[in-house]
């Protein structure tokens, strides 16, 4: 009797933690991104995102509305919370833009003195959040680095929107994909010239948070293959032009 009490309460235990172990149904969110294809913008080979039927056909406001009934209580694991926040960056950007739009960058929704990253982008969990807190309070201490190739700040020179969510359970091949993605683009990712290999800013501005990988020549030629051995230069040009056509 008393096993299978103690069966009965692992049971129901595990039942309760699995109804607690959940993520958005982010059907919505990929209804927005079939309006995002393959282009290019001034020279840059890039995801190209159609803000004005986004805008206007009701899916963004539809995804937006769906994250913000999301309970965060239901985020059990690390890999559903950067799953989740991943998203809403990418959801809470694309909704500034499209609330700005038309717009030549997402940079014009700020200004000198307030920039875009410190205005309301939305709402999470009923608290009004900003890009800057998403980023930098909640993703960043969460300790994955490829975060800053997989959040998108709507300009030619982010990471590329990928063609669906991203998910728990895919969590670690999605970003790997967007790695090898970022970095085979010459474009914006990494180029090599005569005497440097040149990267982006991004691995500049997040330098410390690749630490944690050995550094960022370490992760770079873990995720690039073929590089000679040359100086890595930061210095590729960062384009803050919306990534979508006016």
């Amino acid at each position: 009797m008393c096993k299978k009490s103690l069966l009965l309460t692992v049971s129901l235990l595990f039942s309760a933690w699995n109804a607690v172990a959940e993520e958005p149904d982010w059907a919505s969110y990929h209804s927005v991104l079939k309006h995002v294809k393959p282009g290019s913008k001034n020279g840059v080979s890039l995801m190209l995102v159609d803000y004005s039927v986004i805008k206007n056909n009701g899916s963004l406001d539809k995804a937006y509305r769906d994250l913000t009934a999301f309970k965060l209580d239901r985020l059990a694991g690390r890999e559903e919370k950067l799953a989740f926040y991943i998203n809403a960056y990418n959801i809470l950007a694309l909704k500034m833009v499209a609330d700005h739009w038309p717009t030549e960058s997402i940079k014009d929704a700020g200004s000198l003195f307030s920039p875009v990253w410190d205005k309301p982008a939305g709402e999470l969990g009923g608290k009004t959040v900003t890009l800057g807190e998403v980023e930098h309070e909640i993703l960043r201490p969460m300790g994955e680095p490829r975060i800053h190739l997989a959040i998108v700040c709507a300009s030619v020179s982010c990471p590329d929107l990928r063609n669906e969510p991203y998910t728990a359970a895919r969590l670690d091949e999605q970003l790997a994909e967007q790695t090898r993605r970022f970095l085979g683009n010459a474009g914006k990712g990494l180029r090599v010239e005569k005497n440097a290999i040149h990267v982006s800013k991004i691995f500049d501005w997040f330098e410390d948070d690749f630490k944690s990988q050995d550094g960022v020549t370490a992760f770079i030629k873990r995720n690039k293959t073929g590089l000679p051995e040359l100086i890595l230069k930061t210095s590729l040009p960062y384009d803050w032009a919306v990534n979508g056509a006016q």
